[in-house]
């Protein structure tokens, strides 16, 4: 069995600017219970269960 070197890196100290703003991620949810609603296929479904789950996730003001 072969052994590897351990994986190490340097990070940096700053803190990382999210992907999305919260106004944009708001925004995506809503594009997704839309899409649930209109689409009755499975892929629908798929995309409120996404919104339930990314909603979740966000802030509540």
């Amino acid at each position: 069995m072969e052994s590897f070197e351990p994986v190490t890196a340097d990070y940096p100290s700053a803190p990382r600017l999210p992907l999305l703003t919260l106004a944009e991620a708001r925004e995506a949810v809503r594009h997704l219970f839309l899409l649930e609603q209109l689409d009755l296929s499975p892929r629908g479904a798929a995309a409120g269960q996404l919104a339930s789950e990314l909603a979740r996730r966000l802030p509540a003001d």
